[in-house]
């Protein structure tokens, strides 16, 4: 089986890419190999490559520029996967596209469930939700994943900014009221695995799923919450830092271009029936990943 993994050079492609090893050929496609930036030049690539599966997690994710470049994001989180979902489609061949809780509106504290209004508040999730709209409009073999709050112990991202500042601040003012699952790109590598490996694989998924489940790690914290858990979590591990204080501030004190949800929590309970038990916690993924971490010198 040769299955195609998108986005290879970002976290979770490069975590997805190294899992999925075990189940066939993992063909790697970096902007070289699948610009998608260019949709129209989708279908001739795919043909050449002729995968079985398609693993879609690269994304245009720059969420605050995205406000200024609504057509560039609309181009890669839109309209490349609809090229995908189309040639998908025409070859019977599974698609599995990753989403995010940005899809929300990110109102009250009760996590949503898949089937739950979107109503994203910013280009970017108004963009990933167009994707999710052109895949099923298409209606091929398809799964969408939406996941939140990724981070990974290489890369850019909220832990590896949260290491740098708190080596060169004595002060870290982190927001404390929006609420989500901080989740590594292991968790979701394993997820993705464990649907592979299911009696039936990622079609019996998509049937059971009806094309879309939530991928997060279990429980939920702030910013500020998982800022503090690095840090300490860091110092426990004998990292020297500069830092003395994690101060909780609010939404309204941090001002971003882009509007961001207060609440991105996910409801899990498809997901833990389609794998028979519950994903990790996301303090358990972070002490795996601050150990992984500490053991390399940070």
């Amino acid at each position: 089986m040769r299955i195609l993994v998108t986005g290879v050079t970002g976290q979770v492609g490069s975590a997805l890419a190294t899992k999925l090893a075990a189940f066939g050929t993992v063909v790697p496609a970096d902007r070289s190999v699948l610009d998608l930036t260019r949709p129209q030049d989708i279908a001739s690539r795919l043909d050449e490559i002729a995968a079985d599966v398609i693993v879609n997690p690269a994304a245009y994710t720059a969420v605050d520029r995205a406000e200024d470049e609504r057509d560039l994001a609309f181009l890669v989180n839109a309209e490349a996967p609809r090229a995908l979902a189309q040639w998908s489609a025409r070859r019977g061949v599974p698609l599995l596209h990753f989403s995010t809780d940005y899809v929300y509106s990110g109102r009250g504290s009760t996590p949503w469930k898949e089937s739950d209004e979107t109503g994203p508040l910013s280009v970017y999730g108004a963009s990933k939700l167009a994707g999710e709209a052109a895949i099923r409009e298409v209606a091929g073999p398809h799964l969408i994943a939406r996941t939140s709050w990724v981070y990974a112990p290489t890369g850019s991202n909220f832990l590896r900014t949260i290491v740098r500042l708190a080596r060169e601040r004595e002060e870290l003012r982190i927001v404390a009221d929006q609420i989500g699952a901080p989740t590594s790109t292991a968790i979701i590598a394993d997820a993705l695995a464990a649907f592979c490996a299911s009696p039936g694989g990622l079609a019996s998924v998509i049937e059971r799923t009806d094309g879309l489940v939530h991928v997060a790690a279990a429980g939920s914290t702030s910013w500020h919450g998982f800022a503090t858990s690095i840090v300490e979590g860091l110092r426990a591990r004998g990292v020297p830092l500069k830092v003395e204080r994690v101060t909780a501030i609010g939404t309204a004190d941090f001002p971003t271009k882009a509007q961001r949800p207060i609440n991105s929590r996910l409801d899990l309970s498809k997901l833990s029936q389609v794998l028979g038990r519950s994903t990790p916690d996301w303090s358990v993924g972070l002490t795996t990943v601050l150990d992984d971490l500490a053991a390399s010198g940070v």
